[in-house]
């Protein structure tokens, strides 16, 4: 990070503002059409800008994205933490809170991730992707987004959160929704489907007011518990924490499942090693991760001017982390946009994030992907895409819906 020099062109500062790099939301996606684009802006603007949204800078190099979400002195979360700005309903601890606020909630939230949570809860999970999977490979053609991907995150969810399915189903579909609305920026309707999450929240912390759930082994429980300088958190905040922990997590996996089952279909050879070697799934699941990360529209807002890169960053300016680009940046990546089974740094890609706000629930994640493909690849013995993929818009980058054709082992 350099600090922004005196004396700088101010005209030349305006033109580049106002130029337009790359629509956000330019129709007709396909699977690699926005990784063509972002790896030729990566070569020529690391920090690319858009006039959509208001207007935006977009970090598309691996060491761009890094620096601001390691840079927590120059970039905050508390003021705009998505492209396109959404929180219209509150604080929500605690991505939406910066240190030292948000310690306190993250210190809880970790300990619903421990690897002892993680080996107790997979039977678990394993059973829901089994139920899930079994019947879809019988029926040879399915949609393996609509009816694998869009309902399994809400058994987990289920399982992880001490819910009924049909409540955790219910989230997982007012969602989707919710997302679709701030994707054509209809506020209303996301203002009211967020309070449709809130009263589920409020549900949620109401039921497990009772004291019949161990903090221990109940992560509301575990708020509702915590202390921050010898006093309960504010209910408030309890409630927007468990408002934000209900809907994390339920589009990314939905998006990033379909994203692996279309990269198999292409690569039989791929899928026969890895029937043959399951030992090599994780390995496998890294380097998908790597290489087909679902987030680019998480963001962070500048704290003062700053430079990022050789761009000047104003005060106040949100900044799109585009993780799907990053990860394929050749500085850090060589042959960035080629899946290498076992690459030597893979663990260095960020679709996680990194620091401070990095994603607590990346080995809950990880297991839901190794278990899926452990499970689909043990039953089948081939499977082939039957159509085009149809693709997410911004935030996302993946897939929202993917025909295949199974072939029962």
């Amino acid at each position: 990070m350099r600090h922004p020099e005196l004396g700088a062109d101010l005209a030349a500062e305006e033109r580049r503002r106002a130029e337009h790099d790359f629509d956000p939301v330019r129709p007709g996606e396909t699977f690699t059409s926005a990784h063509e684009e972002f790896r030729e802006l990566r070569a020529r603007c690391p920090v690319a800008r858009s006039q959509t949204y208001d207007g935006f800078w977009a970090a598309l190099g691996y060491h761009e994205v890094l620096e601001v979400i390691t840079d927590i002195e120059h970039y905050t979360t508390t003021k705009q933490n998505a492209v396109p700005k959404f929180a219209f309903t509150g604080v929500r601890p605690p991505l939406h809170l910066d240190p030292p606020e948000h310690t306190a909630y993250r210190r809880v939230i970790n300990r619903a991730f421990t690897p002892p949570r993680m080996r107790a809860l997979e039977p678990r999970v394993r059973a829901a992707a089994v139920e899930l999977l079994d019947p879809l490979i019988d029926a040879r053609w399915v949609d393996v987004c609509k009816q694998y991907a869009h309902r399994f995150p809400a058994h987990v969810f289920a399982e992880f959160f001490n819910l009924d399915v049909p409540t955790a189903q219910l989230i997982k579909d007012v969602t989707g929704t919710y997302v679709d609305a701030i994707q054509v920026l209809d506020h209303e309707v996301v203002k009211s489907l967020s309070k449709k999450l809130y009263e589920i929240a409020q549900s949620i912390i109401d039921d497990r007011r009772g004291g019949r759930y161990d903090p221990e082994e109940d992560l509301t429980a575990a708020l509702l518990a915590a202390e921050m300088d010898g006093e309960k958190l504010p209910a408030d905040m309890v409630l927007g924490c468990v408002r934000q922990l209900i809907v994390t997590g339920m589009v990314a996996p939905s998006v990033f499942i379909g994203n692996m089952f279309v990269h198999l279909s292409k690569d039989p050879e791929l899928q026969d090693r890895l029937r043959a070697e399951p030992g090599l799934i994780p390995a496998a699941v890294e380097e998908l991760l790597r290489l087909y990360s679902p987030y680019r529209g998480m963001a962070r807002t500048a704290r003062t001017d700053v430079m990022l890169g050789d761009q000047l960053i104003r005060k106040d300016d949100p900044i799109a982390l585009v993780y799907t680009s990053a990860n394929r940046d050749e500085r850090v990546f060589p042959d960035g946009d080629t899946f290498v089974l076992g690459r030597p740094n893979v663990h260095r890609h960020i679709s996680f994030g990194r620091g401070t706000h990095s994603c607590p629930g990346a080995p809950l994640a990880r297991m839901m992907m190794r278990v899926t493909l452990e499970e689909a690849l043990q039953r089948s013995a081939s499977f082939r895409l039957a159509g085009e993929p149809e693709m997410a818009i911004w935030a996302e980058w993946g897939t929202r819906s993917v025909p295949l054709d199974f072939v029962r082992a």
